[in-house]
C-alpha cells in the first residue's frame, strides 16, 4: 500500500520551506473542519511516531462525513484502511466565537474487531484556540486509546483571504507508550487549504489538509 521510504517519514528541512511557500500561494478559504460544506469533500494527510495517515471523506451534509483511510501502522507494523464517520454532535457560534463537538468512528478492512471510536471539539475566536479529543482503538493486537489537549494563540488578525497562523501548544498522551508529552504546533491556513507541523521527541508531526 504504501512505499515506506517516501511517504511522510523523513522531510528534509528544505522540503518544509517548500511546502510553506505552496500552501502560502494558494488563494481560497478553508475552516480546519473534519466535515465539509454540504457536497464537499476533503483530503488529508498525516503521519507522525504511530502511524502514516491518507484520508478521503464526502459530506452529505454539513451534519456528518463519510470516507476512507489508508493506514500504516508504525507501532504494530500493520497496514490496513478505515471506513470512517464523523458526525456532528454541537455547534454553536456567537458575533465572537465558535465552538464545535464532533464524534468520530471507524472500522477496519482487517477485522470487525478492529475499529475506534472517540470524541473530538474544539473552541476559538480569531485570537485563541481551545481543542481536545479522545479515542478508544480496538485492535487485535492491543487496545489502547489516546487524547489530546491544544491551546493556540493567533500573533496577528489576518482578514478574509490572507494566510493566517496559529501558534500552539499541544500535549498528548497514548496508553502504548505511557505518560503525556507536551510540544509545540505551527497550524498555517489559506483558501482551501491547511498545514499542522510540530516536533516531539525525535519525530516531526504533520497534518496537511485540503478542501476540494
Amino acid at each position: 500500500m504504501f512505499d515506506n521510504n517516501i511517504f511522510l517519514y523523513t522531510i528534509p528541512y528544505m522540503g518544509i520551506r517548500i511546502i510553506i511557500i505552496i500552501f502560502c500561494l494558494i488563494p481560497l478559504s478553508l475552516e480546519a473542519r473534519p466535515i465539509s460544506y454540504s457536497g464537499g469533500s476533503t483530503i488529508m494527510a498525516f503521519s507522525d511516531d504511530m502511524e502514516n495517515y491518507f484520508y478521503y471523506h464526502f459530506s452529505p451534509t454539513y451534519k456528518y462525513s463519510i470516507g476512507i483511510a489508508a493506514v500504516n501502522n508504525k507501532f504494530f507494523n500493520d497496514e490496513y484502511f478505515y471506513g470512517r464517520l464523523t458526525y456532528l454532535l454541537n455547534r454553536k457560534n456567537t458575533k465572537k466565537s465558535q465552538r464545535n463537538l464532533y464524534f468520530k468512528s471507524g472500522i477496519s478492512s482487517k477485522d470487525f474487531n478492529n475499529y475506534f471510536y472517540g470524541i473530538h471539539g474544539d473552541w476559538e475566536t480569531r485570537r485563541l484556540f481551545l481543542g481536545f479529543g479522545f479515542s478508544e482503538v480496538s485492535n487485535t493486537t492491543k487496545n489502547y486509546n489516546e487524547q489530546y489537549f491544544q491551546f493556540g494563540i493567533a500573533p496577528y488578525l489576518g482578514g478574509y483571504g490572507d494566510l493566517h497562523t496559529w501558534v500552539m501548544l499541544k500535549n498528548k498522551k497514548n496508553t502504548l507508550n505511557n505518560g503525556w508529552e507536551s510540544y509545540p504546533v505551527l497550524k498555517f491556513f489559506k483558501g482551501d487549504a491547511l498545514m499542522e507541523i510540530g516536533y516531539n521527541k525525535s519525530s516531526w508531526n504533520l497534518h496537511l489538509m485540503f478542501r476540494i
